[in-house]
C-alpha cells in the first residue's frame, strides 16, 4: 500500500468538513501537516491526527515536504499556494474556483507540469452520483440531442456554511475575488461542460449584489449559455435563496426532458415525448445541510497511486473557470462574450 503523506492548507469549513474527513477515511493517506493563519485552529485539528501545525504554507512546505497539499484557502491564494505547492514537488489539489484570473491558472498548469506533479481541481459535481447517471443517460441517445437546458446552484449564503460566519473572507472582495459566482456559479459552468461533453462559446451574464448587506461581492447570477453544440440555456448562481437550496438542473432534449435533483427522493426523471416517464434513485447530491462524500479526494490520492492524470485536471478546471470570468467581462461591458 502507498502511503501518501499530505498537508491542508486553510483549515476552514471546506477543510473541515470535505477535505479533512475524506482523507482520514481513506487507507492511503497520512495526514501529516495543516496550516492556517489562525494558528490555533490548525493546531487544534493537527492534534487530532498527531500531525504538525503551522501558521505558514511557506514553513510547512521547507519542513515537512508533504506528497500532496490540499489548497482551502481564500480564494486569492489559490494560485499562490499551489504554485509554491508544485515547485515544492507535491501534488496539488485544489478548491474551485482554481484562480482568480486565467492567467493565474495557465501558471498553475505550467507549475504542476514543470514538477511532474498531478493538479486536480475540487469540482465534486461531476463526481455526485446523480449527475454521473445523468450523463451515461445521455451518451444512450435515447433522449437525442440537447437543445435546451437550466441548471440552478441557490443557498442562503456562506453565513451558515463558513466557520467564521458573516465575518468569514467569503464577503471580502480583495480575499474573494468573485461571489456567489465563484462559490457556486463555476460549479455548474462544470457540471454542463462534463454534462454535455462539449464547450460555452458565447456567454452573457447579469450578475450584481442584490441583498446582501454591507458587501459588494455578487450575491447573485443569471447567465444565459450558447454551447458549440448550439444548445443553448441558463445558469443561475445566487447566495439569497432563504428559503432553501436548490442544486438542480433540466435538460430539455429532442425525444424528451431530463430533470436532475428537483425531486426529493428520485434524483433523476427521464420523461420522454412517447409518454414512459423513467426514475433514478441513484444516491443524492450535496449539499450544505446534508454533506454526502465528494469523491474529490479519493479520486485524487487514486490519481497519485496510480499515477494517471486526473479526470478533474488543471486544465478542465481552467475551462470552467473561463465561463465565469467571461460572464464578469459579459456584466461590465454589457456584451455578449465569445470564447
Amino acid at each position: 500500500m502507498t502511503t501518501i503523506r499530505v498537508a491542508v492548507v486553510g483549515c476552514g469549513a471546506i477543510a473541515q468538513r470535505r477535505h479533512i474527513p475524506e482523507y482520514a477515511a481513506n487507507a492511503n493517506v497520512k495526514l501529516v501537516a495543516f496550516v492556517d493563519p489562525l494558528l490555533d485552529r490548525a493546531k487544534k485539528i493537527a492534534d487530532a491526527y498527531g500531525a504538525e501545525a503551522f501558521a505558514s504554507y511557506e514553513e510547512m512546505l521547507e519542513k515537512v515536504k508533504p506528497d500532496a497539499v490540499s489548497v482551502c484557502t481564500p480564494n486569492y491564494l489559490h494560485a499562490e499556494v499551489s504554485i509554491a505547492a508544485a515547485n515544492a514537488g507535491a501534488h496539488v489539489l485544489v478548491e474551485k474556483p482554481m484562480a482568480s484570473t486565467d492567467e493565474e491558472a495557465a501558471a498553475m498548469i505550467e507549475a504542476a507540469s514543470k514538477n511532474n506533479v498531478h493538479l486536480m481541481v475540487g469540482h465534486n459535481q461531476r463526481l455526485m452520483p446523480p449527475h454521473v447517471k445523468a450523463k451515461a443517460i445521455l451518451k444512450t441517445g435515447a433522449l437525442g440531442r440537447v437543445l435546451t437546458f437550466r441548471t440552478s446552484f441557490g443557498h442562503p449564503g456562506p453565513e451558515a456554511w463558513s466557520v467564521d460566519g458573516r465575518d468569514s473572507w467569503f464577503f471580502r472582495k480583495p480575499e474573494a475575488i468573485m461571489g456567489a459566482m465563484g462559490d457556486l456559479g463555476v460549479h455548474k459552468s462544470d457540471l454542463m461542460r462534463y454534462l454535455l461533453d462539449d464547450e460555452v462559446a458565447q456567454v452573457t451574464g447579469f450578475i450584481g449584489t442584490l441583498d446582501k448587506k454591507d458587501t459588494d461581492i455578487d450575491d447573485n447570477s443569471t447567465c444565459l449559455l450558447r454551447m458549440k453544440s448550439g444548445a443553448i440555456g441558463t445558469l443561475v448562481a445566487s447566495w439569497t435563496y432563504y428559503k432553501g437550496e436548490d442544486n438542480s438542473t433540466v435538460l430539455w432534449c429532442e425525444n424528451g426532458v431530463m430533470k436532475i435533483g428537483t425531486d426529493p427522493k428520485d434524483q433523476i426523471i427521464v420523461e420522454l415525448r412517447d409518454g414512459t416517464v423513467e426514475k433514478y434513485n441513484v444516491g443524492a447530491i450535496s449539499t450544505n445541510d446534508k454533506q454526502e462524500t465528494s469523491g474529490v479526494v479519493d479520486a485524487f490520492v487514486e490519481s497519485i497511486v496510480t499515477n494517471t492524470k486526473p479526470a478533474i485536471s488543471g486544465e478542465e478546471g481552467r475551462k470552467s473557470l473561463a465561463v465565469i470570468l467571461a460572464a464578469f467581462e459579459s456584466q461590465a461591458t454589457g456584451k455578449v462574450i465569445n470564447l
